[in-house]
């Protein structure tokens, strides 16, 4: 059979829990590297005896972050990339769809979908997740965004991609499934709400720069202080959270609290100006 021309790219740090089960599914493609931040657990192990090739970054605080030093000094052997984070596990009918769009010559990336789990049950209600996590190396990169230390994350999590060219989407969803605790979830939303709050105020001081649409009601809700009630509101009882139990309520909760964080991160960093 011969392997799709994509490259699989996942980000990794102590992903021992997680990457078995990413790795396993992605055979069908050509290339797959796993780029690593000094794990301390099996990763590595884990990732060359599956197969994989294996990078190491380390983060000097500044751009570029992890995605963007892989497509800038990786050897990559395709024009289609895919990035993964080790708890997305693509699936066959994900896999045979991407195998005939990455053929249609008019598109340059496409956004996938998500299918998520949390607390180990799926959920079929509350607010989608998607992403532009597959796109042509020549025509995408990450946006750049200047930072000095936010924080410790060392990939682009909130960094969009931007993409010269038309964007498609796959219809055909990959599983999102954390197999680490609540502990680990809540952790890293505290990190990722410290990330959003540094970058709303670089955004405030340059007049918003360029954002999506759903940035731009993203921040203009946090301007108003109604962002935590608004997200719960919708997610739970206007997307129909509540059909998926006490799993949903969960979540629609934790959700809303990621943006009060942020609401009172960016309400302490503007007294320290």
């Amino acid at each position: 059979m011969n392997k799709i021309p994509i490259t699989v790219i996942i980000s990794v740090k102590n992903e021992a829990l997680n990457l078995p089960s990413c790795l396993e599914k992605l055979n069908r493609f050509n290339q797959i590297i796993v780029v690593d931040s000094s794990s301390t657990d099996a990763t590595l192990s884990i990732a060359t005896t599956l197969g994989a090739e294996v990078l190491q970054f380390v983060w000097n605080g500044k751009f570029p972050k992890k995605r963007n030093w892989t497509l800038q000094n990786a050897n990559i052997l395709n024009e289609w990339v895919l990035f993964l984070d080790a708890d997305e596990f693509v699936t066959q009918d994900f896999i045979n769809e991407v195998e005939i769009k990455i053929q249609n010559p008019n598109y340059n990336g496409f956004t996938i979908q998500f299918e998520n789990y949390f607390m180990d049950k799926k959920l079929r209600y509350g607010y989608g997740f998607k992403k532009t996590a597959l796109f042509k190396k020549t025509k995408g990169a990450y946006e750049k965004i200047e930072e000095n230390y936010w924080s410790h994350l060392d990939m682009e999590v909130h960094e969009h991609p931007i993409i010269d060219g038309k964007i498609g989407l796959i219809d055909a969803k990959v599983i999102h499934k954390d197999f680490k605790n609540l502990e680990h979830y809540i952790d890293k939303h505290n990190a990722y709400s410290s990330w959003e709050a540094q970058r709303y105020i670089q955004l405030k001081k340059n007049n918003n720069g360029k954002l999506s649409l759903n940035q731009k009601i993203k921040y203009g809700l946090l301007n108003t202080g109604l962002l935590p009630m608004v997200y719960f509101l919708g997610a739970y009882f206007l997307k129909l959270g509540f059909l998926d139990g006490k799993e949903g309520f969960y979540l629609a909760r934790y959700k809303a609290n990621y943006f009060f964080q942020i609401q009172t991160k960016v309400a302490c960093l503007k007294q320290r100006k």
